[in-house]
């Protein structure tokens, strides 16, 4: 049964990410919408709202016939126009951006919503359209089913409006930027919050796993999440403590060691452990908040191409790098899971020395030339060498990185030179 429910969460999670999740399950709305609403019309709902309100009713078929028809057209054009505008979208982002920020953009609920209402309605509007007979007068005529047409038509035109400005806000670099921001801020405060909640309890060292069991995964992906109680629950129920050895995020191959268990367990264990990890082909920052780190940075160096020279770009990416970073020095590099006190599972994570370094290394290959950004990637790590943190190793970190930025920049001034080693450290000598 728990094999079965993750599973489906996977599958899921996989059909939310898709573009046409959401369009799809509207059309099947409008449809059964269409139908519901031939059933009640034959119940006589249409001559009882006519005896009452008259001036809502259509006088005859040949009538309501234009008018769904009309209705129909308009909204296949704007869904048709609606649709090039997120292949634009997508294009544009691809190519000016990162193709990395693609999945994050396809499954914008926003735009998912928007399309699905468009199909909804013109789903509705054919089949009821399929119900009017043009002999029929205005007695006989499904009034309420083409008066509800018109006004989810009606509601159309508004939702195409804020689908262009919302699309229009979507493209935006800043808005993209804040976007991935919020995501990766909100992951890493629960996590943060989970971990400062973990350590009221006594403090425990996790055992040395260099002689535990090793097992392989018959499968390969994205290791994506991981249902931590259900893991528990079997660390318990069998007396046994696992390491998963794979960071979050990361590409798992298939065939390769994944998970290690402090005693031999059967082959029917290690199936049930590997049915509470789920893979994808993509990545999430829900589930991964290092991949921000990734696309904030990726963003930063497509900026500073020289296809694109747009230094400025690369300075915003840089601020939202900074308080990330901040935000990321408050948490520990242990991975310890910690369930009533006890510490069974353990989560290989990317630390923050090696996290530091991926972005960094990519920014000095290609900010290297540039003092304004350089000038900035070294306000970034003075301010984070200055910040609260939860291990003092991190302090380290960061000063070897400035160390590196400031013997790696490339500057043919002496005076930009000059500066970069006064605003490093006053101490430092070129």
């Amino acid at each position: 049964m728990k094999y079965f429910l993750n599973r489906l969460s996977t599958f899921f999670n996989m059909l939310e990410g898709k573009i046409a999740f959401y369009p799809s399950i509207f059309a099947l709305g409008g449809f059964f919408l269409a139908l519901s609403m031939i059933f009640i019309e034959q119940q006589g709902v249409s001559q009882k709202v006519l005896k009452i309100f008259p001036m809502l009713m259509v006088e005859d078929g040949d009538t309501a016939l234009n008018v769904l028809s009309t209705c129909i057209g308009g909204l296949i054009a704007m869904m048709t126009f609606s649709f090039s505008m997120v292949m634009l979208l997508l294009s544009q982002a691809s190519s000016n951006f990162s193709p990395r920020l693609l999945p994050g953009l396809i499954s914008n609920k926003t735009h998912q919503v928007i399309l699905g209402v468009f199909l909804a309605s013109i789903i509705y509007c054919i089949f009821t359209l399929f119900s009017i007979d043009p002999s029929e007068n205005k007695y006989t005529l499904p009034g309420i089913s083409i008066l509800i047409g018109v006004m989810f038509t009606v509601l159309c035109l508004f939702s195409f409006i804020f689908f262009i400005h919302n699309i229009s806000q979507s493209i935006q670099i800043n808005n993209i930027m804040d976007g991935i921001y919020n995501k990766a801020t909100k992951r890493l405060e629960e996590i943060i919050e989970k971990e400062e909640a973990s350590s009221k309890m006594l403090p425990q060292i996790f055992p040395d796993t260099s002689d535990w069991h090793t097992y392989s995964c018959s499968k390969s992906g994205y290791f994506q999440n991981i249902s931590i109680k259900n893991m528990n629950a079997l660390c318990l129920e069998h007396d046994i403590r696992i390491y998963i050895t794979v960071p979050k995020g990361l590409f798992v191959l298939k065939n390769n060691s994944m998970l290690k268990v402090n005693k031999p367990i059967d082959n029917k264990l290690v199936e049930e452990i590997f049915s509470n990890i789920n893979f994808a082909r993509g990545e999430y920052i829900q589930d991964n908040y290092t991949l921000a780190f990734k696309q904030i940075t990726e963003i930063a160096v497509k900026a500073m191409s020289p296809g694109i020279n747009d230094p400025g770009t690369a300075i915003n990416a840089i601020d939202y790098l900074t308080e990330l970073f901040a935000l990321r020095l408050r948490k520990n590099d242990r991975g310890v899971i910690i369930i009533d006190g006890k510490m069974n599972l353990k989560i290989a994570i990317i630390h923050f020395e090696e996290l530091l370094y991926n972005v960094m290394a990519s920014l000095r290959a290609y900010c290297k030339h540039d003092p304004i950004v350089v000038q900035k990637l070294i306000s970034m790590l003075t301010y984070l060498d200055k910040q609260s943190i939860r291990n003092k190793d991190y302090n380290t970190v960061v000063k070897n990185e400035l160390k590196a930025l400031i013997d790696d920049m490339d500057f043919s001034s002496e005076k930009d030179k000059n500066k970069m080693f006064s605003l490093a450290n006053p101490d430092l000598k070129a």
